[in-house]
């Protein structure tokens, strides 16, 4: 049976939908929006963070506009496969790879590689000097598969929820 204090209703979801799509929102709008006071709202909101709903809220970046800045990058979807799948290697090589900002994400997979990591780097050399220190030195990392991205037609972070 759960407790009341895990139990999200609907206008939880509607904060929880309504923050996704723009986290600056006022506390007064976001309110206005779900039709309940501001006080009620904010203690609503800091609940969701408390039962870690919200992980963090942070500011998305524009890559093509940023580009326009500092140069395109280079993103590569990378598929890593250990020799050996123990836990102890799964977390050792994990911990290793999210240390590194230039690991965007990294997602354990099944069937096929163990890792399937998003990997930013500035340029081509510095994407192969992050492989050597990850993969290349580590005699663990039986086989590496890199795809670099030519197009994004879609990224969202976006949680669809009932």
């Amino acid at each position: 049976m759960e407790s009341q204090d895990t139990v999200i209703d609907a206008i939880d979801k509607q904060l929880l939908n309504l923050l996704q799509k723009d986290a600056s929102i006022s506390n007064q709008s976001l309110a206005e929006l779900v039709h309940v006071s501001p006080p009620t709202c904010l203690r609503r909101v800091r609940r969701l963070h408390e039962l870690g709903l919200i992980e963090k809220q942070v500011a998305l970046l524009q890559p093509d506009r940023l580009a326009q800045l500092q140069g395109h990058g280079l993103t590569a979807i990378v598929e890593i496969t250990l020799d050996q799948q123990g836990a102890e290697f799964l977390n050792a090589f994990e911990a290793r790879v999210i240390a590194h900002e230039q690991v965007q994400q990294c997602w354990r997979v099944s069937p096929g590689p163990d890792f399937i990591l998003v990997v930013h780097a500035h340029d081509m050399p510095a994407y192969h000097a992050l492989a050597q220190r990850l993969f290349t030195h580590d005699a663990n990392v039986r086989n590496v598969k890199a795809f670099f991205a030519t197009h994004r037609a879609k990224f969202d972070t976006f949680v669809p929820l009932e």
